[in-house]
C-alpha cells in the first residue's frame, strides 16, 4: 500500500492573483481530491479553496487550525488522518507553507513516522524576491521577521549588514504589513549609504513592486509600502 501523502499547497499572495498565472493544473487535481486540511485561518482557507475549486463540497472539508496559538502537545492529534491511510493539505495564509510558517512543527512528525510529503509548484514571495534583486542567489540567509522594538531592529539590521560585509551574502527578512513602513525607515536611517537594498512587494499582483539599488538612492525616493506585503534584501555591495 502507498504511503499517505501530506502536500504542501501553495497559496496566491495576494487576492488579485489568478490560478492559472501561479498555479499548474496538478495543484488543482490534488486539491479537488483531499478533504483533510490543516491551516493557519479557516475562513480564508475555504475562501482559497473555493476559488481554485469552485465545484468542490465545503461540507465534506475536515480542516484543522495550525498556527502560532495552536499548542504544541495537539499538533500529533493532526496525524490521524495519514495513520487512516488519508492524505493532507496543508495551507498557508500566503505563499509556501512552511517557510515563516507553523507548518513546519507538523511536518518533523510526518517525518520521523515516515510518511511522505510532497510540496507543490507554486509562488513563493521570497524566492522570487531573491532571483528577481540581483542579489546574491549563492550565498544568502532568510531571516524571517526582525524585532519590533525599533532599538532592537536597528541593532539587528547593522549585524545583518555586518554579515552581509563579511561574506558577501544577502540579508532577507520580512515585516508584517502594516508595519512596512516603520521597517523602511529604520533601514534607511540605519544603513550605511552604500548598502544594496532591494524591496519587492505585491508579488504576482498588478501592483507589483521590484527595485533594486543603494540605500542612498532609496533615499532620494517616495515609497509607500503601507499594507502591502514586501520582502526586503540587504547586501553590502554586488560584489
Amino acid at each position: 500500500m502507498d504511503k499517505p501523502i501530506v502536500y504542501l499547497i501553495p497559496n496566491f499572495l495576494g487576492e488579485n492573483s489568478t490560478s492559472s498565472q501561479v498555479f499548474p493544473p496538478y495543484n488543482i487535481e490534488v486539491i479537488q481530491n483531499l478533504i483533510h486540511f490543516l491551516v493557519e485561518n479557516e475562513k480564508s482557507a475555504r475562501r482559497f479553496i473555493k476559488k481554485v475549486c469552485p465545484d468542490k463540497s465545503q461540507q465534506d472539508l475536515k480542516i484543522e487550525i495550525l498556527n502560532k496559538k495552536t499548542p504544541k502537545e495537539i499538533i500529533p492529534e493532526f496525524l490521524k488522518p495519514l495513520k487512516n491511510q488519508q492524505n493532507i493539505g496543508i495551507i498557508s495564509e500566503a505563499g509556501m507553507p512552511g517557510i515563516a510558517d507553523p507548518g513546519s512543527q507538523f511536518l518533523q512528525l510526518v517525518h520521523s513516522l515516515g510518511f511522505s510529503v510532497e510540496p507543490l509548484i507554486g509562488p513563493s514571495s521570497i524566492l522570487l524576491a531573491l532571483v528577481s534583486s540581483g542579489l546574491n542567489g549563492q550565498n544568502f540567509c532568510f531571516n524571517g521577521y526582525l524585532p519590533i522594538d525599533s532599538r532592537e531592529r536597528k541593532n539587528n539590521l547593522k549585524n545583518l549588514e555586518k554579515l552581509s560585509e563579511q561574506n558577501g551574502s544577502a540579508q532577507i527578512f520580512m515585516e508584517t504589513p502594516y508595519r512596512n513602513n516603520q521597517l523602511l525607515k529604520d533601514i534607511l536611517s540605519t544603513l550605511k549609504p552604500s548598502t544594496i537594498l532591494s524591496i519587492s512587494c505585491d508579488l504576482t499582483l498588478p501592483t507589483q513592486l521590484i527595485e533594486t539599488c543603494s540605500v542612498n538612492e532609496w533615499r532620494k525616493k517616495k515609497t509607500d509600502l503601507h499594507k502591502r506585503p514586501a520582502i526586503f534584501i540587504i547586501q553590502n555591495s554586488f560584489d
